[in-house]
């Protein structure tokens, strides 16, 4: 990316803490938000900030970037909640490494999972035990406080809506990892320029240009409509948007 000139990276910088939008508003002729989606939902569970609990992507990303996989941590019992493609590869994944069960628990049933029939089968074939119609309910911690299992609801389905049948069960664990899904983060947006986009919801709105409600500031990607949170759909989103920022651009130079 580099090799194709006139791109400049600046490093430890973050939107929100050490930098501004309205910094960067008087310093460019326009400004792209690429913020993603980068805070893990919670479960809303005393105990949450527990050793043992984490966020999957956060240990996907560790994985990723190992040279060595065997330097990694693998607990023994695992357990991972959700329903994804992020769920299906961080369950199969502890598999691989070396843990001996790895139990990965959804709300609803099977044919609600959003990961992928051929994903589902892959941890199946790696020893992945699949729980369905179960949500968190109790976060278990030993004697040091940290993460011993966890207690789940059973729930069904009821008129439509999903509902606690007032059954319990307990799944003993050394870690759990979540992978419900992922949030717009707010702080990234918290100086006084910034607080006057508009959004929808959390995400940040655009207009069919990936145009802002400010002035020369565009945004594109997982922070401004829910989508399929794809990589390529945010490329594609970039792509366009870096065609209007151009168009406007070589508009004012005419008008000049």
């Amino acid at each position: 990316m580099l090799e194709i000139g006139g791109i400049e990276i600046q490093y430890g910088q973050r939107l929100g803490e050490d930098l501004e939008l309205a910094t960067l508003h008087k310093q460019y002729d326009s400004v792209f938000l690429g913020l993603g989606l980068g805070a893990s939902r919670a479960l809303g569970l005393t105990g949450e900030q527990a050793p043992g609990l984490m966020p999957a992507v956060d240990y996907i990303k560790v994985l990723r970037q190992a040279d060595d996989l065997g330097t990694l941590a693998v607990a023994k019992r695992c357990i991972v909640i959700g329903a994804g493609n992020t769920a299906i590869d961080m369950a199969t994944q502890m598999a691989r490494l070396g843990a001996t069960e790895v139990t990965l628990v959804y709300r609803r049933g099977i044919e609600a999972m959003s990961a992928t029939d051929h994903e589902q089968e892959i941890a199946k074939a790696n020893g992945v035990r699949m729980v369905t119609w179960a949500q968190p309910d109790e976060i278990l911690l030993d004697d040091q406080g940290r993460v011993a299992g966890m207690r789940f609801a059973k729930t069904h389905d009821q008129a439509g809506g999903l509902t606690t049948t007032g059954e319990t069960f307990e799944v003993a664990a050394d870690a759990i990892f979540k992978a419900i899904g992922q949030d717009f983060e707010g702080e990234s947006l918290s100086d006084a320029t910034a607080a006057e986009l508009a959004r929808d919801g959390e995400r940040i709105h655009v207009d069919e240009t990936f145009r802002t409600s400010l002035p020369n500031v565009y945004s594109g990607g997982d922070c401004v409509k829910p989508g399929q949170d794809l990589t390529v759909q945010a490329v594609q989103h970039g792509k366009l948007a870096a065609h209007a920022i151009h168009q406007a651009l070589a508009a004012k130079q005419e008008a000049a």
